[in-house]
């Protein structure tokens, strides 16, 4: 009798769970299933991806948007490519190239992509294109991802202004002076240090920033050269924004025991030491975003804004070497921004 009984039991067990199966209202599968079922998903659904000349090692811009691309790879099922561009000439020949085989959306990372991306999607207009810092918003197929970098430079910059007044703060030489290295002069690079050096002068107007620019984004041994000459003229933390040029700033921060702050990506890894936060942009959510509104068919043009409010910029959680008291003063002032109280404006005060 119990026998007979448990076998009905398996057989309404069982009914049931293939009718649950049969109607997709089963529980989710755990995370390593899905990504295996979603790999086989939407393989003809092509995504490549060009970077600039600082390539993916940039551990920043190229970096971080890859990791959106990655994401989608996994997540969606899409197939993606990944073509690393030498020189800024080789920008519209990578571009086209995956254009004219016929890519569903082609992502081009970067603002010196701008000439580019302009001539390559008037010349392919049923190809749809994504570029990154920079705005294009004149047609249909071509998405603009902007972020208002401004924002969190001025939080880390308020936080190195803060750290140089704190008494206590170790790796602080008195001198009352930070740096910061850029890449190009050009906008995603100078709106981040706008805002640093407002922020830093918002509670130390007397503080010194020493500004350079290296005109590069790939040459590490430049940059650690920028940032050694800052540092021997008394820069207790530097910040970088030169992409990989940028590796190079890091490297010269723990080599004189100085700290540093990182850029784009959380960098705290490159040197955990020294790197005491970062101030991000989610290149990586912007970038899947995209994707994923392609793939749905809800592609939509021109310019896609992240800031504060959308947790498109950030600052990542600053080392205990950063006194508590800081990061409140700095919770409070990205507060503030979201709610308007504090203006960062994109111009870079004369120092």
């Amino acid at each position: 009798m119990k026998k007979h009984l448990l076998s009905k039991v398996f057989v309404v067990v069982l009914s049931c769970a293939l009718i649950l199966v049969g109607c997709g209202t089963a529980p989710s599968s755990p995370a390593s299933s899905t990504s295996t079922d979603n790999a086989k998903k939407n393989p003809n659904f092509k995504v490549p991806l060009v970077t600039d000349v600082g390539g993916l090692n940039d551990k920043s811009f190229n970096f971080l948007a890859n990791k959106g691309v990655e994401k989608a790879e996994k997540e969606l099922g899409i197939t993606k490519s990944i073509v690393e561009s030498k020189q800024m000439t080789d920008y519209e020949t990578n571009l086209s190239r995956f254009a004219e085989q016929k890519y569903n959306l082609v992502i081009a990372v970067g603002f010196l992509m701008h000439d580019a991306v302009e001539k390559v999607s008037k010349t392919y207009p049923d190809t749809k294109f994504m570029i990154i810092d920079d705005s294009i918003n004149d047609r249909p197929n071509v998405a603009s991802a902007l972020f208002k970098t401004e924002q969190c430079g001025y939080l880390v910059g308020m936080m190195a202004g803060l750290m140089e007044k704190t008494q206590g703060v170790p790796n602080m030489s008195g001198k009352n002076t930070i740096g910061v290295v850029g890449g190009m002069e050009i906008p995603p690079v100078t709106d981040y240090i706008a805002g640093y050096i407002q922020g830093a002068k918002s509670v130390d107007p007397n503080i010194t920033v020493k500004l350079n620019y290296t005109g590069k984004f790939d040459d590490p041994a430049l940059g650690k050269q920028t940032a050694l000459s800052q540092i021997a003229a008394g820069a207790d933390i530097v910040f970088q924004v030169a992409g990989g040029t940028g590796t190079g700033v890091i490297d010269a921060a723990k080599e004189k025991k100085v700290f540093a702050i990182g850029v784009d990506a959380d960098q705290n890894y490159v040197a955990p030491e020294t790197v005491i936060t970062s101030a991000t942009k989610a290149m990586d959510v912007a970038t899947y975003d995209v994707i994923k509104a392609a793939l749905d068919n809800q592609f939509k043009s021109g310019n896609l804004m992240f800031d504060l409010n959308n947790n498109g910029v950030a600052f990542t959680s600053p080392l205990k070497a950063v006194p508590q008291d800081i990061v409140n003063q700095m919770n409070d002032a990205a507060k503030q921004i979201k709610e308007g109280k504090i203006k960062v404006s994109t111009q870079i005060p004369k120092l």
